[in-house]
Formats: structure tokens, sequence, C-alpha cells
């Protein structure tokens, strides 16, 4: 059985407001993404009384570590003690990042049909590009390790993936799942739960 765990998107970035691609960009979260990393740290605090006996991993990127920082913070913990796991990494939109679909369908009109079809297995072009089942392969060796009470920190592709693992929602609602950026995933006894 899994243990308990914790799971929180990185706070907004700018380029969340304005929609674009971020993938693997590796892009700074905005004041509201301050703030609501902050926030889901208080959250944490309040569930968590034995922060000690949890293990505090994020995603390498500079948003997921700023998240991890403030949300250790706020739970007054040392920022700094946690680790990082690069399996934990967004999918990666290749070509496509840092553009809103809209200026890809102006570049190149009929391109994002495709991935309107089918989401979960498009893999978009470029080198290093990946779909969202090539992202399950990669963090599916991570969550099968798990083997103690853990607070992650990672990206919206990555809990759609756990969705897809845990919950065995279809391809197509996990990637069409909304992932909000305020709130906390608690996976416990085999069912996630938004808190």
């Amino acid at each position: 059985m899994v243990p308990l765990v914790y799971i929180v998107r990185h706070g907004q970035t700018q380029w969340n407001a304005e929609f674009r691609l971020q993938g693997q960009a590796d892009t700074d979260l905005n004041a509201l993404g301050r703030e609501q990393a902050t926030g889901n740290g208080r959250r944490l605090a309040g569930l968590i009384d034995n922060p000690g006996d949890f293990d505090f991993v994020a995603s390498p990127m500079k948003r997921t570590r700023e998240t991890m920082q403030r949300l250790r913070t706020a739970m007054e913990l040392d920022p700094d003690a946690f680790r990082t796991d690069p399996r934990l990494v967004e999918v990666h939109f290749g070509d496509w990042q840092g553009f809103t679909f809209a200026e890809l369908e102006a570049r190149s009109p009929g391109s994002v049909k495709p991935r309107r079809r089918d989401k979960w297995n498009f893999q978009p072009p470029g080198e290093g590009a990946e779909s969202y089942q090539m992202l399950l392969e990669r963090v599916k060796p991570w969550f099968d390790a798990l083997d103690r009470q853990t607070v992650c920190v990672t990206h919206g592709g990555v809990v759609r993936t756990l969705f897809r693992m845990v919950e065995g929602v279809s391809e197509d609602e996990a990637a069409r799942l909304a992932v909000p950026q305020d709130r906390v995933l608690r996976l416990q006894d085999g069912r996630l739960q938004w808190l």
C-alpha cells in the first residue's frame, strides 16, 4: 500500500496566467503563485503534526523549488531541507513550449487538431517532446518506490498521471483534469482527494 502522500502543484507563473505551454521551460512564480505556495504550506501545517516523519521532494524546476521553499517556511521548517527528483519535472512540450494554442494555430493552422483528438497520447513536435503517456512512464518508477509519508511539489501533468495510475481514470479524463494551484491533493488508502 502506498503511504500517505500530500501533492502540491507549483504556484502560478506568468506563463500560467497567459495560458502559455510551459513544459520544461524554467519559469518563476508570480505574486499570486507565491501567495498560493504559502497558503498551501499553511494548509499542510494544519494537516501534518509530525513533519519529521515525512520525506519532502520536489521537481528540480525553479517554480517547484520556490513553491517547496515557501511551503516549508509556512510550516516553520528549514526552507531548503528537501530533495529534488528529475522524474517529477513537467511533461516536455518540445517546440511548442512558450506558445499559446492561439499562437501555434496562427503559425501553423490545424497543428493543434491532433492534440484535441487524443490529448493523452499526442506528442508535440521537437526534440525531447513527450506525450502524457510518456510522462506517466517516467513518473511511475518514482510512484512505485514511495515507501514513506511524503510531501511532493510537482506539476499539473504529473498530477494527471497520478489520477490515471491511482484512480484509473480514462486517458481522456486524466488529460483534461483541472489541476488547481491553491489546493493540496491527498493520496491515502489508494484514493486521491483535493483538500
